[in-house]
Order: C-alpha cells, then sequence, then structure tokens
C-alpha cells in the first residue's frame, strides 16, 4: 500500500512539474479567448499581445478558416498566437482544444468567454411581446450563451488549476461575458426574453462554479463582465435608441474590462462587474 502511494504521488508530481515546464516559456502567462473571431473577442486577444509581449494568446472561433481579423492577428503574432477551432454547440471539439493546450502549454491563466448570439437573421431576434417568444429561440440562446461556455470551464478547469500558481496573480481568473440585461433585479422593461434568460442562465452558472472553486480551496476565481454597449455586428441592429455617449468601442470596451480582470482580488470571486468596475446586482 504504501508503496502504491509513493507510486501515485511520484505520478502526481511528475505530471505536475511537466504541466509547469510544458507553459515556463511564456514568462507573461497563457491566455485563452473564447470566440475570437470578431467582435470583443477578437479586441481583447489583440490587446492582450499588445500590452503583454512575453505572454501568448490562444484564440478560438466556429471557422478559423473564415476569421480574417483574427488570420492579420496570428500574421502580426505568428509566435504568440495560437488559433483553434472552437465551436460552443459540439463539446468534443471543446475537449479537443483542451486538450491541445494541455499538450503544447500545460496551464491557463487567464479564461475569457466572449462568445455571445443576440440575433441571427431568419432564426434569431430579441422578442418585444411574449407572443414572439418560440422554443427554438430559447433554446439557442441558452445552449450558446449559457451551456457553452460553463463546458468550456470544465474542459480547462484542471488547466486552470495549474495556472493558478500565477505569473502576476496568484490566481488564474475565468471571465465570462455577461450583459447588464441579464441581471434579474435591474430589468425593468422586459422583452429580449430569450437573450436576457440566456444571460440569468449564464450569470447563475457562473457564480454556482465560482462556489465550488472557493469550496475547494482551488486557485481559480470567476467573474461576469458587462462590456456596455459595444459598437459591433451584435449591436448594431440595435443601436438607434442608445444614448449619446453610451454606444462604445470595442477599443474603449475592452480596456476597461482588461483592467478590471488585471485587478482582480480573491474576495471578488462569483461577482458581476459593469464595464466601469461597479457591481450589478443578480
Amino acid at each position: 500500500m504504501a508503496n502504491s502511494l509513493f507510486a501515485f504521488r511520484s505520478i502526481r508530481k511528475v505530471a505536475f512539474t511537466s504541466s509547469a515546464s510544458a507553459s515556463v516559456k511564456w514568462k507573461g502567462g497563457v491566455s485563452l479567448v473564447q470566440g475570437a473571431s470578431r467582435g470583443i473577442g477578437l479586441e481583447f486577444a489583440k490587446q492582450l499581445l499588445e500590452k503583454n509581449d512575453k505572454g501568448c494568446v490562444i484564440a478560438t472561433c466556429r471557422n478559423p478558416n473564415g476569421a480574417t481579423g483574427l488570420l492579420d492577428l496570428k500574421n502580426r503574432f505568428p509566435e504568440r498566437l495560437d488559433v483553434l477551432q472552437l465551436d460552443l454547440t459540439v463539446e468534443s471539439t471543446i475537449e479537443a482544444s483542451a486538450k491541445s493546450i494541455k499538450e503544447k502549454y500545460g496551464s491557463l491563466n487567464l479564461l475569457i468567454n466572449a462568445s455571445g448570439i443576440l440575433s441571427i437573421p431568419n432564426v434569431l431576434q430579441p422578442e418585444t411581446t411574449l407572443n414572439k417568444v418560440e422554443k427554438s429561440s430559447l433554446m439557442l440562446a441558452y445552449e450558446v450563451n449559457a451551456v457553452g461556455p460553463i463546458l468550456v470551464i470544465k474542459h480547462m478547469s484542471s488547466l486552470l488549476k495549474v495556472g493558478g500558481t500565477g505569473i502576476e496573480r496568484d490566481v488564474a481568473v475565468v471571465a465570462n461575458l455577461s450583459a447588464r440585461v441579464g441581471s434579474i433585479g435591474d430589468n425593468r422593461l422586459g422583452g429580449w426574453h430569450s437573450y436576457r434568460a440566456s444571460k440569468a442562465a449564464l450569470n447563475q452558472l457562473t457564480k454556482s462554479v465560482s462556489v465550488e472553486f472557493g469550496r475547494k480551496k482551488d486557485p481559480v476565481i470567476c467573474i461576469l463582465l458587462h462590456p456596455g454597449t459595444v459598437d459591433t455586428d451584435l449591436s448594431r441592429p440595435f443601436q438607434r435608441n442608445v444614448p449619446e455617449g453610451k454606444l462604445f468601442t470595442k477599443e474603449f470596451s475592452v480596456q476597461k474590462l482588461l483592467n478590471i480582470i488585471n485587478n482582480i482580488k480573491s474576495h471578488d470571486n462569483g461577482k458581476f462587474f459593469a464595464w466601469d468596475g461597479q457591481e450589478i446586482p443578480w
């Protein structure tokens, strides 16, 4: 029995050492941006690469060959940007990405889940009345906006726990992009049933995961971020009623969100922040 226990500890030590040495090359850490083909996700990848010349970024999207902006970024940072195929609705692609990251890097210091859907022509539109709610819209929004990001955390969790040994922080960080409209307490207008409900579900799932990491004393914290109304393809059809000065550029929003991420502390685990650092009610 003693020999078996010693063997187990030895194997575990070798596995941990191997994982740590795989990422030692990147003194600035290893970051994963899920949903990086365009919009906020692409801007996250860009700013992470530009602001940290010792770090590596892994960017994922459904169709890397069609992600022209991401391919241009890869040409600028060929050594520090990896692009992987990941479809949130196909769990096997999430598993494959996790395996690839483990083999090449051994750890993750930061995970940003940036994917989200609000509307798809002829498929999904924000509902203005109850009569327009359809089961297919509810299920699609839930699958992409809530289920997908949690499955990414599930498969990346072992890498995050190793990355929690820290480069500048003493914990790894998971940042899920949510939305103020996902707040139940802040809902005064109604409508947008599928989108609101899916973001509220993401908030609850992320909170639950943060509690589990905390209870197990894992060196990982989870936060939720509201980027504001950003000038992207997601918001473009709905910008008409945005108040003057409240439509942000991708550059501005991501700069603010990265400032929150970079200054996050262990006691912020499970919190929901707006772009300006203010907490949002559940």
